[in-house]
């Protein structure tokens, strides 16, 4: 499996791709040039409880890092992984 980032200028999503298939869809939208909304988490029922929100989420984080973006967590699975995890808070606006 791997976790894929496709990206517009306007929105963006973050994908878990098995044997070419989506099982997993984190999206965003951008606000402004410097930070991005994290808005929806989904996770294919088959695929529950195997981390791959997690997955997504650390991408989101890893290029928010390279690229000195924020990230807004409104999906409440960011917002709760976010809010346990303080090693994430400097990319949190």
């Amino acid at each position: 499996m791997e976790v894929i980032q496709k990206n517009s200028d306007k929105h963006g999503s973050f994908e878990v791709i098995d044997q070419e298939k989506s099982v997993a869809q984190m999206t965003y939208t951008w606000a402004g040039l410097t930070k991005f909304i994290i808005d929806h988490t989904e996770v294919d029922p088959g695929y529950a409880g195997k981390g791959l929100g997690k997955q997504m989420l650390m991408a989101a984080v890893a290029i928010a890092r390279k690229d000195q973006l924020k990230i807004m967590p409104l999906c409440p699975f960011a917002k709760s992984v976010f809010d346990k995890d303080a090693t994430l808070a400097d990319v949190l606006f």
